[in-house]
């Protein structure tokens, strides 16, 4: 008995069973109140053996069983376990007729098995006939409604499996904005066409009447940025940028927008896009995370 214990639901149970049977204790049941068993104490493999034999009448059968269910009840565990290992050879014969459509582990069927047995162990009617054909009916039951369960789930099975990559610390589009200004992969008066158009959806209309520009240019502009955008997120040039220098090039561009867009349009209209204050755009977008769509959505606009 030094072997290491068993790791699936049955061979434990049957394990469990075989360990109330070895001395000098081996935990017995007295066939002399029992007319059909020998009149002397049974250890349990014994009286297994006897219970599966066909030349034991049903009603001893039922007797016994009565017995076994009412000890479970009331005299704890190690007659629960005498229960269940003395049922181990229709759980099994029922496992095994189980195993075709079961889609998932082994060990996940044969749990939900003993799940269903023990549960009719406490429920069961002792005056009814069939007692442990009723518990086994009852532990087959439990594993259909767990595989009719798994058949109404959407799951997706594959043959392999692999890490997710990192999430990238620039989840947030804003800064990928960022990023790519403290790169000079564009300029700040770029960093808030985009962001005003693609963030925060206004229409390219409204921009362009407020930098005062036809919405042609502003497009021309926007489309130029993203390409360069584009480019900086896919050979990973953006990945090299800190977060502390992104926020101080973002803070510094928001007060250069606020300064140029003070005194009009800005930049002429050949060298690139004015600086547009963002408060006149539209209301202050909030700081919570964006989904990975959404990040994408800001430079998807080149191939538009």
């Amino acid at each position: 008995m030094s072997r290491s214990w068993p790791t699936t639901p049955l061979a434990a149970a049957q394990r469990a069973f075989d360990l109330l049977t070895c001395p000098p204790a081996p935990l017995a049941f007295d066939g002399r109140a029992f007319p059909g068993l020998p009149a002397r104490l049974l250890p349990l493999d014994e009286l297994k053996t006897v219970l599966i034999d066909d030349a034991t009448p049903r009603r001893v059968r039922d007797e016994v069983w009565r017995e076994l269910v009412i000890r479970a009840r009331r005299d704890g565990p190690a007659w629960v376990v005498a229960a269940v290992g003395i049922a181990m050879p229709g759980l099994r014969r029922v496992a095994g007729l189980l195993a075709k459509g079961w889609r998932g582990d082994s060990s996940d069927r044969d749990g939900e098995l003993l799940a269903g047995f023990l549960a009719r162990l406490h429920t069961v009617d002792l005056d009814d006939t069939r007692i442990v054909g009723k518990l086994i009916d009852a532990a087959a039951r439990a594993v259909k409604h767990a595989r009719e369960r798994e058949e109404d789930t959407d799951v997706i099975r594959v043959d392999a499996a692999w890490s997710l990559p990192p999430q990238r610390p620039f989840d947030h589009p804003d800064w990928v904005l960022a990023r790519a200004v403290a790169a000079a992969v564009i300029d700040p008066e770029e960093h808030l066409l985009i962001g005003a158009t693609r963030l925060e959806e206004v229409p390219l209309q409204v921009v362009a009447d407020k930098l005062g520009i036809s919405v042609a240019l502003a497009a021309a502009w926007r489309r130029n940025a993203e390409r360069r955008l584009v480019g900086a997120v896919a050979t990973g040039e953006l990945d090299r940028v800190s977060l502390v220098e992104a926020a101080a090039r973002r803070r510094s561009a928001a007060a250069a927008a606020n300064r140029s867009a003070a005194g009009g349009h800005g930049r002429a209209a050949g060298n690139g896009p004015p600086a547009v204050r963002p408060d006149t755009m539209t209301t202050p977008r909030n700081a919570a995370p964006a989904s990975r769509w959404r990040q994408r959505a800001v430079v998807a606009g080149a191939a538009r």
